[in-house]
């Protein structure tokens, strides 16, 4: 059966790295229907709005997306609603995309590339969980007032809403399990429960969909603890599941403990495992059309949806290798390039992934 996948590239580097991960898609041979629409500033730029209704609607009607990044400097100074990051909110809204999935896995070949020393970081494997549709991001009222009582009367004073419902967290929770359990077994929950009352509500939540996962190991840790401990002992953690704000930023830490945020794939789930998949790293306009962005984090995010959204591990696993492969060789684009390897363009890591799938 003939699966549909939404290619939006986007902008900046975005087209780059994409055309390196359909290469790979098309030298599986399987049975795809790949559909191109702009996206982010590509189209504004086309049909003044970074999501437009047709780029929507092929979204939703895709089993899944393969997304480049969007965003650019000469975009600032747009309104924010038009601005090509909302693209990513939006899609996430109107697919409910609610399941973050980045995992952080430093190989081998890139030890010395991480900014922690070898021994610390050698053999991290992490999964982190990111709840993706609540929390602050778009929790209701938000905006800016006149304060009218209190030390600051009269004063402008800008406003946002953090909430949870418990479905959310439910649901959110029972993917952390999940995966934990097909992995070490362990999973820590994250919050700021000594401070906020949503945190608290998060994790009474977590406790209690715990009760259905009796051979996982659950921890809590507060956001300002976690993030020290990644960077002090990012191995003692297997699956991290958070809100929405805090995995938005402990995701990004964890990516930097693998050398290069150019090497992390994501994929963003709905219920029915139709999902978005995307390289953690932005769309680096400084860099555009120069041939020299890293592709490896947007082709395994193609792997990533083989795995997720069609079902088909044994190719998923294919890429995977053929990236290790590629590592192994001493292929290095310039953000993971060090004396001892070769330096390559995007192109030519692209074909280098090709010869070692083949």
């Amino acid at each position: 059966m003939t699966k549909k996948i939404a290619i939006l590239s986007g902008d900046g580097i975005g087209p780059e790295i994409i055309e390196q991960a359909l290469r790979v898609l098309g030298a599986l041979g399987l049975d795809l229907e790949m559909n191109t629409a702009p996206v982010g500033g590509a189209a504004y730029d086309l049909h003044g709005h970074p999501l437009p209704p047709e780029t929507l609607k092929l979204a939703q009607e895709s089993d899944a997306i393969l997304f480049g990044a969007v965003g650019d400097w000469k975009y600032d100074q747009l309104a924010r609603e038009l601005r090509p990051e909302q693209a990513i909110l939006g899609l996430r809204k109107a697919l409910g995309l609610f399941a973050n999935l980045r995992p952080a896995i430093l190989y081998p070949q890139l030890a010395n590339a991480s900014s922690l020393k070898p021994e610390i970081v050698a053999g991290l494997d992490i999964l982190i969980v990111r709840e993706l549709t609540g929390d602050i991001y778009f929790g209701q009222p938000r905006g800016e007032r006149v304060v009218a009582e209190g030390p600051f009367k009269g004063e402008r004073q800008g406003f946002d809403t953090m909430h949870y419902a418990e479905s959310e967290i439910r649901r959110i929770a029972h993917v952390a399990f999940q995966a934990a359990a097909k992995r070490q077994g362990r999973l820590c929950s994250v919050d700021k429960a000594n401070v906020l009352e949503t945190s608290q509500f998060w994790r009474d939540i977590v406790i209690d969909v715990a009760r259905e996962y009796p051979d996982i190991e659950l921890s809590h840790m507060y956001v300002d603890n976690a993030a020290m401990q990644l960077v002090r002992a990012p191995k003692a953690f297997d699956v991290i599941v958070t809100g929405n704000l805090f995995g938005d930023i402990l995701s990004d830490e964890a990516a930097m403990l693998t050398g290069s945020i150019g090497m992390l794939p994501s994929a963003s789930l709905n219920a029915s495992n139709q999902g978005l998949y995307e390289p953690s790293h932005g769309s680096a306009p400084d860099i555009a059309g120069k041939d020299v962005a890293n592709p490896l984090a947007t082709i395994l995010s193609a792997a990533m949806l083989l795995r997720y959204s069609l079902n088909l591990p044994e190719q998923a696993q294919r890429i995977e290798a053929a990236v290790q492969n590629v590592l192994e060789q001493g292929l290095r684009t310039a953000d993971i390039h060090e004396e001892g390897t070769r330096r390559v363009g995007t192109a030519e890591m692209g074909d280098a992934v090709l010869r070692a799938l083949s």
